[in-house]
């Protein structure tokens, strides 16, 4: 029997068969170019994308120039109200005593510098004084036998204790004592605590009352970390408030606060503002603008930086649909821009609104080029 060879004879209509395969020129239309397909066009980096139209759409890819411009002008912000705590003075007696007459008898009370607010019998203080007036007219007898001056002793005394010279020469000119000592305001301002009431004791460790002056105040703005290197000591702030329509009120940084706020991560500005009419009261909150015009700089949209913690990265347009991946040095924020101190060029075209799904795509195609190399 003669045999037939049949597998040569369905073998041949079978191998042009094999290079129907259409995966390998598919590649270009769907993801990027790679350096080992010749047949995808010209060669490019590795990790540079080649995205068609379509694709671009479809990611909602869009590109922006690189261009100068100029940050905002300024920081808006809130801030509160707040008492000049160098403006605040405690009334505190320095001998005990009893409160005979009280002045100043309500919380809040407008009060003038040197305004009386009461008076107080100290028996201690009487006592001194009785010996003030008792050394005067035994000085002549007390200098002839060469003992110390106890005049003068006694007068010390009463200074050290608070009495003001005027009372001092007021004792001295009647030849009397003061029954009750008249304890006077150091400052002027508002009344904002009493400890006291007609009659009562005091020691000489309680505060009786407390003053303070709102003529001038501070504003205390909260700003967020990454806009701290904008703020200066004596940049120019403008404040208003939400019941003063219209009204704008000015003052000046005086301080920065050297802590973080861990749950806003905000930092404390001190503003310092005139408060002649008492407009602005403890506690208002207020709307606040910090003056931090700078010059101009290359500025980019903050959605056009992919921040990945390890680098910044921002996808550059080559043209003919290639977008190459570029490692930039960002500088300060504001207003939806970044400032680009190194990396890029004024003029150049940079992809905005899909960053992230561009990293991966990168990503993948440095794996697939690292993959083709072996």
């Amino acid at each position: 029997m003669k045999l037939v060879p049949v597998a040569r004879a369905d073998a041949a209509p079978a191998a042009p068969a094999t290079p129907a395969t259409p995966a390998t020129p598919a590649t270009p239309a769907t993801t990027a170019t790679t350096a080992t397909t010749g047949t995808a066009g010209p060669a490019a980096p590795p990790a540079t994308l080649r995205l068609d139209e379509g694709r671009r759409r479809l990611m909602g890819l869009s590109t922006v120039a690189v261009r100068r411009a100029a940050l905002a002008p300024g920081i808006r912000t809130v801030g509160r109200v707040a008492v000049d705590e160098r403006r605040v003075a405690r009334v505190q007696p320095r001998f005990d005593g009893f409160v005979e007459r009280l002045y100043a008898d309500f919380t809040g009370k407008q009060v003038r510098k040197g305004e009386a607010l009461c008076t107080v019998y100290s028996p201690e203080l009487l006592a001194t004084q009785q010996e003030l007036l008792l050394a005067l007219r035994s000085r002549g007898a007390l200098e002839s036998s060469g003992l110390p001056d106890a005049a003068e002793a006694a007068r010390a005394r009463l200074r050290l204790l608070g009495v003001s010279a005027a009372d001092l020469d007021a004792i001295v000119a009647s030849g009397k004592p003061l029954a009750a000592l008249t304890v006077t305001a150091p400052i002027a301002g508002f009344l904002t605590v009493k400890n006291v009431v007609a009659g009562s004791k005091i020691p000489a460790d309680q505060p009786l009352f407390e003053i303070t002056d709102y003529s001038r105040v501070w504003v205390l703005a909260d700003v967020y970390e990454y806009e701290l290197p904008r703020v200066k000591l004596g940049q120019a702030a403008t404040i208003s408030l939400p019941y003063l329509p219209g009204r704008v009120l000015h003052g000046r940084a005086s301080y920065i606060y050297p802590t973080v706020d861990d749950k806003t991560r905000t930092v404390r500005v001190r503003i310092e503002v005139p408060n002649p009419g008492g407009e602005l009261k403890a506690d208002m909150l207020a709307d606040v603008v910090l003056d931090t015009a700078s010059g101009e700089a290359l500025v980019v949209p903050e959605d056009a930086v992919l921040d990945s913690g390890a680098r910044r990265l921002v996808f550059v347009d080559r043209g003919g649909g290639d977008l190459e991946p570029r490692t930039v040095t960002l500088g300060q924020r504001a207003a939806g821009l970044v400032e680009v101190r190194a990396g890029l060029r004024e003029g150049e075209q940079v992809a905005t609104g899909a960053s992230f799904l561009l990293d991966s795509e990168s990503r993948l195609q440095s794996a697939l080029d690292a993959r083709g190399a072996r």
